[in-house]
């Protein structure tokens, strides 16, 4: 092919691609698209991470851990405690220690307990009663959240709404039938903030401006004069489900193998047998019959030479070593092995005149005998 009509090839071919480049720009629009990973390491147990963070970020020093722990991590005067996990988890020198840290300067957010049994309600609720606060059972109903520029918002509908015997510095909701979703306490030189739930200070819900401006208010009374403590308790799923949901790279093809291990040894049935067929009397009167056709004939010793052969056959298979010896010696150990005389061991053995019927008739039940006594 000359030159030119090789670049009149090249030219063609790249025209159509870059028509093809043309239309493939023109047809297609690159687009963002943010997804949203499930979280990893402390996020995945923490439901407080995006909290502690963002108050880190803004200058507040916050700690987190899933139990309150005093005697490690004593508590300053003008520190903030939120106890996120209910308030049954307060054994009662807990509960002592928190008051009286709270009655000189600390904050205490905490919230009611969910809906338990009556003979739970002394444990479950001895901090809440000492404070006089009463939950109130009944169907729970949510507490709209306005925030100027923000959709409507409503909260607290999973929460246990609840009453308290004194008057309130701060208070939402109903007071009066319905109960309260969140109450502020004086308690000596602090205040303790009682709320209906927490579900709002969680990761996922934080990142909302309600929820992250209605958590800024209730931190408000110590915020920056102390640390701000955030008690979880860790919802890790439990390991069978753990195993379940992330191992099955591991136990799905082990228990492919162990079925086809199964699989393989276990018995297979074939197809039913016929039944063996039963004795006839027609085939042992034909057996009866050739051996008396032998005798008359003259061929006994064919059928002595059967039977002894019989009794060898066997005795190889039971006793090899007897089988094995020769004249007097074989003899004994026959005889040991019978149970009977080495002299009749010794008849037996020896093939009886043509002749003579009885002696055959003799060796042969003899023989029969030996075989049978093995």
């Amino acid at each position: 092919m000359r030159w030119p009509a090789r670049l009149g090839l090249a030219a063609i071919g790249a025209l159509i691609i870059a028509l093809a480049v043309v239309w493939f720009l023109h047809t297609h629009e690159r687009v963002s698209e943010t997804v949203d990973l499930p979280p990893r390491g402390e996020a995945a147990y923490n439901p407080l991470y995006a909290l502690r963070e963002t108050l880190r970020a803004d200058g507040v020093e916050a700690r987190s851990r899933q139990r309150l722990q005093l005697s490690g991590v004593p508590l300053a005067p003008r520190d903030t405690v939120l106890l996120y996990s209910e308030p049954r988890t307060l054994l009662p020198s807990e509960v002592d220690a928190l008051l009286g840290w709270v009655d000189g300067g600390g904050h205490l957010l905490v919230r009611t307990p969910l809906p338990r049994r009556r003979a739970d309600a002394a444990r479950d609720w001895d901090l809440l009663e000492r404070l006089g606060v009463h939950t109130v059972d009944g169907r729970t109903r949510c507490e709209p959240l306005l925030v100027t520029g923000q959709g409507g918002h409503v909260e607290f509908c999973n929460g246990r709404r609840f009453l308290v015997d004194e008057a309130p510095l701060l208070e939402w909701g109903d007071g009066a039938e319905d109960g309260l979703v969140f109450a502020r306490l004086a308690h000596g030189a602090g205040t303790i903030d009682v709320l209906a739930d927490f579900d709002f200070m969680r990761n996922a819900d934080l990142r909302e401006v309600p929820h992250a401006l209605l958590t800024r208010q209730l931190l408000a009374p110590n915020w920056g004069a102390g640390t701000v403590h955030l008690v979880y308790a860790a919802s890790v799923p439990p390991l069978w489900y753990q195993i379940l949901t992330r191992g099955w790279m591991a136990w799905g093809p082990l228990l492919l193998a162990l079925l086809a291990w199964l699989w393989m040894r276990t018995q297979r049935l074939g197809p039913v047998l016929p039944a063996p067929p039963v004795a006839r009397r027609a085939l042992l009167e034909h057996v009866a019959a050739s051996g008396e056709h032998l005798v008359r004939y003259g061929r006994a010793p064919l059928l002595y030479d059967a039977v002894r052969g019989a009794f060898f056959d066997r005795l190889r298979r039971r006793d090899p070593l007897a089988a094995a010896l020769d004249g007097e010696a074989g003899i004994e150990a026959v005889a040991a092995r019978t149970g009977l005389s080495p002299r009749d061991v010794r008849l037996a053995l020896q093939a009886p005149r043509p002749d003579d019927a009885k002696a055959f008739r003799q060796r042969i039940a003899r023989l029969i005998q030996m075989r049978n006594n093995l």
